[in-house]
């Protein structure tokens, strides 16, 4: 009963200050702020946090009318801009209070955050520069210093001011990770190593797959040359490929793609692309086709994605369209995954209906239009971590599946797989 009554009062003082904000105009702008202003600046607050922020804005400005200097109401106004992506306003709210107090630590960090969700990093970097001078080896200001030259590109030098921070700071653990951070960003070549394993229910015996990897971080985007060895159908054969993720603006990017081989167990050529870009609303899409050139022919595959991300959480689903003599073939799958302290820490879960031949691995020399149908329902889990500051990351991936046998339609097998995964980041 106490609660509820804690809630029915701040509901009614929220609605009475709705009330006075819609009565004022009628009354010919009240021109002159004449009640509590402390009282009025928690119903204001209150109404900020509510998603009231337009009406909580009225009430700020209408108490600055009077209290001109009332610098927390103006520094929580400058917060509310900035909230809503009103830069230019919150800026002007934060550099007023800064001028007539530079002592207002909470007007700094609110400036700079500012300035970084406008995409002004430099600026935000001039802010904490000046913050500091004022506030010297504050924890706050010199990691927001450090965001800012993370921001403007000059990651070395966002390391430095994290180090200071540490040294001055040793248990600020935010600091700690996002050094890691920036130091796995900065380890430029990954090498890497892939092993793994198919177990047949019946018809095939075990099949096994290797692949080793290098990569190379540049300003245009990651670059990727694999050497992937498999052995299956008693025959052994190697395929090479390289990938390329180039940026072309922010929040778009691309996945190209390329590879060769010489054996049967593999296409002879292989390439494909696909188009990324981040969407409002913490959704990312993608849209992309595959081609894959046998001797036979050449199967080509559309695909795409959609997906979310909800707090520490992806989910996204990918499927395959297929055109062949024998009509469109089918497929897809829905994925799932749980991170932890960064995108190279999660849990992953999959499910998918359909056979896709750019990642099914059972191939021979029957024709592809006939394999493509082939009915099969699968189900992944794995985990993925890092060690060692981030530098090495491991993973580990189980999965099962119930596929149509190609020469056999209409009976199945099941197929369990394992595999492992190791890259190691270097200068």
């Amino acid at each position: 009963m106490k609660h509820f009554n804690s809630n029915m009062m701040k509901n009614l003082n929220t609605i009475l200050v709705l009330i006075l904000l819609t009565w004022s105009p009628l009354q010919g702008q009240i021109s002159e702020f004449n009640t509590d202003p402390d009282v009025s600046f928690k119903l204001a607050r209150d109404l900020a946090f509510n998603g009231h922020k337009s009406e909580s804005r009225d009430i700020l400005n209408h108490i600055l009318t009077k209290y001109p200097d009332y610098h927390d109401i103006r520094v929580f106004l400058g917060s509310t801009y900035s909230w809503d992506g009103l830069y230019e306003d919150a800026f002007e709210s934060f550099n007023y209070v800064l001028k007539k107090d530079p002592m207002r630590k909470d007007a700094w960090i609110g400036a700079i955050n500012n300035e970084l969700w406008a995409d002004h990093a430099r600026k935000a970097l001039n802010l904490a520069a000046r913050g500091l001078q004022y506030f010297p080896d504050d924890e706050t200001l010199l990691y927001k210093k450090a965001s800012a030259q993370a921001e403007s590109n000059i990651p070395e030098e966002a390391i430095t001011t994290l180090e200071s921070l540490i040294k001055a700071h040793p248990l600020h653990q935010k600091a700690v990770d996002y050094r890691n951070y920036l130091i796995n960003e900065l380890s430029y070549n990954t090498i890497g190593l892939r092993a793994s394993t198919d177990l047949y229910s019946s018809t095939f015996d075990p099949m096994q797959y290797y692949a080793i990897k290098y990569g190379r971080q540049t300003k245009y985007g990651s670059i990727i040359g694999r050497v992937n060895f498999n052995r299956r159908f008693n025959s052994n054969g190697v395929q090479f490929e390289l990938d390329a993720y180039p940026y072309i603006a922010k929040g778009l990017y691309a996945y190209l793609n390329l590879g060769f081989s010489n054996s049967f167990l593999f296409p002879k050529f292989r390439y494909g692309t696909e188009l990324y870009k981040s969407l409002p609303h913490s959704l990312e899409a993608s849209l992309g086709i595959r081609t894959l050139k046998y001797n036979s022919g050449s199967t080509y595959i559309f695909t795409g994605s959609i997906g979310h991300y909800f707090g520490n959480n992806y989910i996204f689903i990918r499927p395959y369209i297929i055109p062949n003599d024998l009509g469109s073939s089918k497929s897809g799958s829905i994925n799932f995954r749980r991170y932890r302290k960064n995108a190279e820490n999660y849990f992953s879960i999959s499910m998918g209906l359909g056979y896709s031949p750019e990642v099914e691995k059972i191939r021979n020399m029957i024709d592809q239009n006939a394999i493509i149908k082939l009915n099969s329902q699968k189900f992944n889990i794995g985990y993925y971590f890092t060690m060692n500051a981030n530098r090495n990351a491991w993973g580990a991936n189980f999965g099962i599946a119930h596929q149509e046998i190609s020469f056999n339609p209409g009976s199945y097998f099941w197929i369990y797989s394992l595999s492992f995964s190791c890259d190691i980041r270097i200068k």
